[in-house]
C-alpha cells in the first residue's frame, strides 16, 4: 500500500505531511525503526489487534530524539555557533544533547528539580562535554521560563521541546512510521499528550495518510493542559499540576498543538478541572466513560497517575517493558476505551527512562489506585493489649500492616497513630471498614487527594 498523504492539511504553517517526509529523510540513519509490535495480552484483554510502538527503543530511550534533531539540523552555521539552549522534563533534554554531541554545538539545557537523577544522567552522559545541564524550578514551565530569560540574555538558539512546527515534523515520523510497518491504515491510534508536538505531529500526518483513523490522545488526570485549552478556545495556565508524570506534566500546552487539534475537531472527556473552567466549552465534552471512536474522530481523555502506575508494572512484568510513566499514558487508557472487535490499534509507548528508585513510589501509587493500599489515623487508648486487639479483631486474614507511625499523644490515655492497611484484596474492604465501626477504637479513614492523606502519606 502507498502511505505518501494525498493532501497538504496545513495547520500550522511548517508543519504538514511534506515536512513530516522532510523530516523522516533527515533522521535516516540517525534515529531507530522502531519496532511496532503485537502485544497479545493486551490484544486479548480488549478483543483488538493491539500493537505497542517502541519510542523506548530509541538512543536515548524516547521519541524526543526525532524532534529535537530534526530541527538542529536546520539550523543556519551562525545560530549554531551562537550554541543551544532548550528546557525540558528529561526526555527532549537527552534529544538536545544526543544532537549537541553529533553535531558539535554547545548547549545549554534546564530541568526542573523534579527530573529524576536517571534523565539527569543520562542527559550528561549524552551530552558529553558539549552540554551544561541546569536544574531550576520543580515544573516543566518554571525551567523553560529560565531558559527562555537565558536565550534573551545571551543570543543563543532556542530549541522548544514542543511548540514549534520543525519539532512537531520530527515527532510526526512516528505516525509515517508505524503507517508503513503496519501495511495498513490502523483503525485507532492512541498517543500520549505532554506539551502537544508529537500529538499535532501524528495527527497531521494521519489526517492525510489515513483520515478513517480514529485518535486518542490522553492526558495524566494531574496536568490537563490540553483538555483545559480546547475547552476554553486558547491555550491555559494550569494554577496546579501533578507533577508525577514528569514526562506530560505541563501547565500549559503549545499553542501549535491546540491549533492543530482544534482544527482537527478535537472532542474532550469531562473531568472535573475542566468545569470549573468554563460554562460554555469552545468543543464538545463528552463521558469520560463513554469515549466514541468513530471513523476520523480525535478525542483528548485522561487517566489516574494510579493506573499509569499499574500499567507500568504490567508491562515490565508481562512484557518486559521498562516504560516512565508518560510513556504508558497510551497503554493505560487502552482498558478504559470501547474498542471495536479486531480492530487494529497503534498505542505509543513514548519513552523509557524510568528511574529505579521512583518504584517504591509506584508500587504504591498502584496499590492505592487497585483499591489494596489504604490509611488511616486510629485512636489508641494508652492501655495494655490495645494494638494485639486490633490485629486480632479489625484486620482480615489476609491484610497486613505496612506503616505504622505514632503521630502524638494527646493525653495519657489516648495514642494516635497513622496505619497503612494492605489488603488481601479489593473486596475484603468493606468487612475490613465494618470490623473497625465494630470496634471502641476511634478510627477516621484517609480519603486519597485529601490535604491530609497528601501530608500525612
Amino acid at each position: 500500500m502507498t502511505t505518501t498523504p494525498a493532501a497538504d492539511h496545513t495547520v500550522v504553517a511548517g508543519l504538514n505531511p511534506a515536512s513530516i517526509d522532510a523530516a523522516a529523510e533527515r533522521l535516516d540513519g540517525v534515529v531507530v525503526r522502531t519496532p511496532l509490535e503485537p502485544c497479545p495480552r493486551l490484544s486479548e484483554a480488549t478483543g483488538a489487534q493491539i500493537h505497542l510502538k517502541r519510542e523506548d527503543l530509541q538512543a536515548v530511550r524516547s521519541y524526543k530524539i526525532r524532534g529535537a534533531y530534526n530541527v538542529m539540523a536546520q539550523l543556519t552555521p551562525a545560530e549554531l555557533a551562537a550554541g543551544v539552549v532548550a528546557a525540558s522534563a528529561g526526555n527532549h533534554a537527552q534529544g538536545v544533547a544526543f544532537a549537541c554531541a553529533t553535531m558539535g554545538v554547545k548547549g545549554r539545557i534546564y530541568v526542573p528539580t523534579t527530573t529524576p537523577k536517571q534523565k539527569r544522567d543520562r542527559i550528561s552522559w549524552h551530552g558529553k562535554e558539549f552540554v551544561e545541564l541546569i536544574a531550576v524550578g520543580d515544573t516543566y514551565d518554571a525551567a523553560a521560563a529560565a531558559a527562555q530569560a537565558d536565550v534573551l540574555r545571551t543570543g543563543s538558539t532556542w530549541i522548544h521541546a514542543f511548540d514549534d512546527p520543525r519539532t512537531a515534523s520530527g515527532q510526526g515520523t512516528i505516525g509515517k512510521e508505524f503507517v508503513e510497518q503496519l501495511g495498513d491504515a490502523p483503525d485507532v491510534v492512541v498517543l500520549p499528550v505532554g506539551g502537544g508536538g508529537c500529538l499535532a505531529g501524528i495527527v497531521t500526518y494521519l489526517r492525510a495518510a489515513c483520515p478513517a483513523a480514529a485518535i486518542v490522545g490522553v492526558e495524566p488526570s494531574g496536568a490537563l493542559s490540553l483538555a483545559a485549552a480546547l475547552v476554553t478556545g486558547e491555550p491555559h495556565t494550569l494554577d496546579e499540576i501533578d507533577p508525577f508524570v514528569d514526562g506530560a506534566a505541563v501547565k500549559r500546552i503549545g499553542a501549535l498543538g491546540h491549533r492543530v487539534l482544534a482544527d482537527a475537531g478535537a472532542r474532550v472527556a469531562e473531568h472535573p478541572t475542566l468545569a470549573a473552567l468554563t460554562d460554555t466549552p469552545a468543543v464538545p465534552v463528552i463521558a469520560a466513560d463513554a469515549v466514541d471512536l468513530a471513523p476520523g474522530s480525535v478525542t483528548i481523555t485522561h487517566v489516574d497517575e494510579g493506573a499509569i502506575c499499574s500499567t507500568m508494572l504490567e508491562l515490565y512484568q508481562n512484557e518486559g517493558i521498562i516504560a516512565e510513566p508518560a510513556g504508558a499514558l497510551a497503554a493505560t487508557a487502552l482498558a478504559e476505551l470501547d474498542l471495536p472487535a479486531d480492530a487494529k490499534v497503534v498505542a505509543l509507548v513514548s519513552g523509557g527512562n524510568n528511574d529505579v528508585s521512583r518504584y517504591g513510589e509506584i508500587i504504591e501509587r498502584s496499590l492505592v489506585h487497585r483499591g489494596l493500599k489504604h490509611y488511616f489515623l486510629v485512636n489508641f487508648p494508652q492501655e495494655p493489649g490495645a494494638l494485639r486487639r486490633f490485629l486480632d479483631e479489625v484486620l482480615g486474614p489476609d491484610d497486613d500492616i505496612t506503616l505504622f507511625e505514632y503521630l502524638k499523644r494527646n493525653n495519657r490515655e489516648i495514642g494516635t497513630a497513622l496505619v497503612g492497611v494492605e489488603l488481601g484484596s479489593r473486596a475484603g474492604f468493606d468487612g475490613l471498614l465494618d470490623r473497625m465501626a465494630r470496634s471502641r477504637l476511634d478510627v477516621e479513614r484517609l480519603e486519597p487527594g485529601s490535604a491530609a492523606y497528601k501530608y500525612l502519606t
